[in-house]
């Protein structure tokens, strides 16, 4: 996937309503080859959406402050990965909105391992 193509993939679901299928929930801790990752917030994939991984496409979920398998939430923002092959979505329960600011800070215990650019929806 052409970083073009991956842009378009994104912006596409921007504003949109979705399920997110929560594959790593609050807590979960990720065993990395140099590093372990415990996530303070709900991260997931949007089923049977490849990203440019060739993977589904992953969703951090902010504003649940509790473990989930599955939510219905609005895409609010993306995650642009400038020195890696898949960039993520920003999802947030309806009527909630988060500041770029405040969405880099949630996301940075993933995304300080990568040259991120984040978008978010204008309130």
């Amino acid at each position: 996937m052409t970083p073009e193509e991956r842009k378009e993939l994104v912006l596409f679901y921007l504003g949109k309503t979705v399920t997110i299928e929560i594959d790593r929930p609050i807590g979960f801790l990720h065993q990395k080859e140099s590093y372990t990752l415990t996530y303070p917030i709900n991260y997931g994939y949007l089923p049977g959406v490849l990203g440019g991984d060739g993977e589904e496409l992953d969703v951090y979920l902010l504003g649940v402050d509790r473990p989930v398998e599955r939510y219905t939430a609005r895409i609010i923002g993306v995650v642009y990965r400038e020195n890696d092959v898949e960039d993520k979505l920003i999802a947030a329960p309806e009527g909630v909105w988060f500041d770029k600011e405040s969405v880099s800070k949630q996301i940075h215990f993933q995304e300080q391992y990568y040259k991120t650019r984040v978008e978010v929806i204008e309130r």
